[in-house]
């Protein structure tokens, strides 16, 4: 109990100067809850809405896959006499076909796209009595003819569509307009899919392409009838063949759920990983408080030791504080963690995915994951500095609080650093000399961990000759306090390095995603320079209907125009050895468009008559040479003997691995009905004419929005744009480590002002005025500052480095330092620092100077 009370008294009595590592505690835990509960109201989101949508038993297909679209852009589908013979199954209460495609597009009157923003489906099928589970019609009627459509709430919303408003669903079979005479609610939530239903009939002559035909039969189970038990009727009704997928309500739920859930967990661990970060750089922030905690107490300790207290004692005083403060900033970080959920699901609403609070989720594991991991991160922490004060002897009562045993870093942990640092150098330059990608990320990944906990171990060791440097260009300028700044940074090395550190880290983060991501677009642009020699390239979310195929070919002011279509097969070898994967069928102009070097034979003769081209990985890994037969079985047609005529390089991140045949030749294995429709379209102007076909090709495509038509300059800008919004993101979430970094250095000024009190004091008193004084802090931690941001900035562009290396194995061979980038930030960290300073020199300031001096 003395040793509880000691250290609740020793708690409230330094609660101010522990408040910095509390927020930095709250600020993480907040993270990883506000992580958890997000992710889990999604799936909550979701579960709902499946469970909803999914009858008792569905019937669909055998080849029907929710995860992947049809190649054709037709739903696979069966025939209406399954529906027949499904109603005839015993138990069964009712069964009705249902149609619908997620390979459509809606527009309004102003030719305005409906489709989600957030990369939710449009979906397109027939009104259907199952559809009232999960809706209800609010406004009109459900349609009723080829010219009527009911479009859902929440699109009608988001759009200002009104009854009477005409849609155009954009389809491979067509265009078909009609008004809307209804709009349907949801009784659940919708994530952000745009839906618009039709009658039955209109619904399989326009999505499907011939009547007679269902995608799916939604069946209802009759009074005392189980989901299993009606599964295993409707199975026998349909004579128990494998024509079909036939699942129970939860089955189905469970498959949607997966699905789903695969995404979800990308976004959840990846979201975890930013906050492990941020507890990382805590961590520091949490080891710099404590250690100067206990330096400041080295009297009130030693006196502990001399009445009694054993070392147990005074290191469980210490750890009980570090327990205090980690549940306090715990259970802070759980109710900010919720806020944070919250507005992500406000954020994630604006950008078209709708999420409300009524689902919102916070299990019972979330609060105690999150006060857990508090807790433990912060006693760990503060074990190092508890040990110390254990080792406190009663001699220490004699001195001055604060002693010089943590002056120098110690020889061992300078070994220790050199040694981890080595090894981690050696494994970049292991991973940036494989030969094979896949070979060297986990050498890379060793790398990065090895040379980040060196740095971290050998950071007082560099402190030392780095903040020289710096105050050197930086400080020198400003005379004796300048120098008084620099002494003061060099005074304790340990606590320089660890608050250098916390900073180094996310700043290193920040300078190899920097170079990875300037090295892409650089070597995506070099490629697109010498290898494309297309003028324009026409693709969107959806392939490219007949109708909008038709439009650019007629396109004037074109030389030419490739068609370039994908297709699942499966390929045997010469070797023998069958594999699944895409083949490439496209116009012979296609060798023009997209220019590739060949290991092999000549590319022109792939677009013979029975010929392929495959890439040189896979002719190495099967043997395959010029002159082989290949046997490719189409998924959507029939087997091919097709002759090898050339081999290309692998060397390119442009269609790598591709394996080319012409259009012809698909045609001839491939029913018409069943040939996909083009994945992406190339063209080229006539000579002098390429700003007049640009224009044309533009007005062409205006009524097909979902369709973007680029130059090679609209499309290194759209590359450019991708990779900026990627890395913009991926920088928002490393600025929560960098504020748990930059609270750090306030917190190790707001400190080092207490322990320095006398100090102040004495010099105020011999002429130092408080402009002087702030001065001095100020630059203090401006030089912290950029020692980190050195460290880290350097550090970081190795990684890169490295990281393209392994790049350039897959054909992005550029590397591109973004100097201007890396520059903004080392400036930047100085203005962390300014900042960072303001409260502790204000603070120091303010001092009363007699008071100060007179402090023990």
């Amino acid at each position: 109990m003395t040793v509880l009370r000691t250290s609740l008294r020793n708690f409230f009595a330094h609660k101010g100067r522990m408040a910095l590592s509390a927020v930095a505690v709250l600020l993480s835990v907040a993270f990883v809850c506000g992580t958890l509960v997000f992710t889990d109201t999604m799936n909550t989101t979701f579960d709902k809405l499946f469970a909803a949508t999914a009858s008792d038993v569905t019937v669909s297909p055998r080849t029907s896959d929710v995860n992947k679209a049809p190649e054709s852009g037709r739903p696979e589908s069966m025939p209406a006499s399954v529906l027949e013979r499904a109603r005839k199954a015993k138990g069964v209460k009712s069964a009705e076909g249902g149609v619908s495609s997620m390979n459509v597009t809606v527009v309004n009157g102003r030719n305005e796209n409906m489709g989600s923003s957030s990369g939710a489906p449009t979906i397109a099928g027939n009104w259907t009595k199952n559809d009232l589970r999960s809706m209800e019609i609010t406004k009109g009627h459900a349609p009723r003819g080829p010219t009527e459509v009911m479009v859902d709430n929440d699109t009608a919303d988001k759009h200002h569509l009104k009854l009477g408003d005409e849609l155009r669903t954009i389809a491979v079979t067509g265009d078909l307009k009609a008004r809307i005479v209804g709009v349907a609610t949801f009784k659940v939530t919708n994530p952000g899919a745009a839906i618009v239903y039709f009658d039955t009939p209109t619904a399989q002559r326009e999505l499907l392409g011939a009547t007679g035909r269902f995608t799916n039969l939604n069946v209802t189970a009759a009074p005392g009838v189980s989901d299993e038990q009606l599964k295993g009727n409707v199975a026998r009704a349909l004579d128990g063949t494998g024509s079909f997928k036939i699942q129970t309500q939860k089955e189905n739920a469970d498959e949607n759920r997966k699905n789903v859930g695969a995404f979800m967990n990308v976004i959840k661990y990846a979201m975890l990983g930013f906050a492990g970060i941020a507890f990382l750089v805590g961590i520091f922030l949490i080891i710099n408080t404590f250690s100067m905690l206990v330096a400041q107490r080295t009297r009130e300790i030693g006196l502990m030791r001399a009445v009694g207290s054993s070392r147990k004692q005074v290191n469980r005083s210490v750890l009980i504080e570090a327990l205090l403060l980690g549940f306090v900033g715990s259970v802070l970080g759980v109710g900010a963690g919720v806020g944070i959920a919250v507005g992500l699901m406000k954020l994630m609403s604006s950008m078209g995915m709708d999420l409300s609070t009524r689902d919102l989720t916070v299990k019972a594991t979330t609060p105690v994951a999150g006060v857990l991991l508090g807790i433990v991160v912060t006693v760990l922490a503060a074990y190092l500095p508890a040990r110390r004060a254990g080792k406190v002897s009663p001699m220490a009562a004699l001195r001055d609080a604060g002693t010089p045993a943590d002056g120098k870093a110690g020889l061992v942990r300078g070994i220790v650093g050199l040694v981890l640092t080595a090894a981690g150098g050696f494994a970049l330059y292991a991973a940036a000399t494989v030969k094979k990608a896949s070979d060297g990320s986990l050498v890379l990944g060793v790398g990065v961990v090895l040379t980040l906990v060196g740095f971290v171990v050998i950071g007082p060791l560099l402190a030392g000759g780095v903040v020289r440097v710096i105050s050197a260009v930086l400080l020198r300028m400003f005379g004796p306090v300048g120098r008084m700044a620099e002494r003061n940074a060099l005074r304790n090395p340990r606590r320089t390095g660890a608050t250098g550190a916390a900073l180094m880290i996310g700043l290193a983060l920040v300078a190899c995603l920097s170079v990875v991501g300037s090295s892409m677009v650089a070597s995506a642009t070099d490629e697109l320079d010498r290898s494309v020699g297309a003028d324009f390239i026409v693709q969107g979310n959806q392939r490219i209907v007949p109708q909008a195929e038709k439009a650019i070919q007629t396109t004037p002011g074109l030389a030419h125009v490739t068609r370039y279509k994908l297709l699942s097969a499966r390929m045997t070898s010469p070797d023998g050895v069958t594999e699944d994967g895409d083949v490439t069928a496209a116009d012979p102009s296609y060798a023009s468009d997209l220019r590739r070097t060949t290991a092999a034979g000549e590319l022109a003769g792939a677009y013979g008559t029975d010929a392929m081209s495959v890439g040189s990985d896979y002719a190495k890994k099967h043997g395959v040479h010029v002159g082989d037969t290949m046997t490719v079985a189409f998924k959507e047609g029939r087997t091919a003997k097709l002759k090898v005529a050339a081999i290309t390089h692998d060397d390119s991140a442009l269609d790598k691995g591709a394996r080319y045949m012409s259009i012809t030749t698909m045609e001839k294995y491939v029913p018409a009905d069943r040939v996909p429709p083009n994945q992406i379209m190339f063209a080229k102007a006539k000579d002098g004419q390429e700003k007049q076909a640009y224009t044309a090709l533009k007005t062409s495509l205006q009524p097909y929005p979902q369709y973007q038509v680029r130059d090679q300059t609209d499309y290194k800008k759209e590359l450019r744009d991708q990779v900026g919004q990627l890395l913009n993101m991926v920088y928002g979430l490393l600025a929560l480590a960098i504020i748990v970094a930059v609270l750090g250095v306030i917190n190790t000024l707001a400190l080092s002002v207490v322990e320095r009190t006398r100090e102040i004091g004495l010099m105020r008193a011999i002429g130092l005025s408080r402009r002087q004084l702030r001065r001095m802090i100020r630059l203090e931690s401006v030089v912290i500052a950029l020692f980190g941001a050195l460290l880290g900035l350097g550090l970081g562009m190795g990684w890169g480095a490295t990281a393209q290396k392994l790049l350039a194995l897959e054909g992005l061979k550029v590397l591109e330092i973004p100097w201007g980038t890396i520059i903004a930030v080392f400036i930047g960290s100085a203005f962390v620092g300014l900042l960072a300073a303001l409260i502790p020199a204000f603070r120091a300031g303010r001092m009363n100077v007699l008071n100060a001096i007179a402090t023990d």
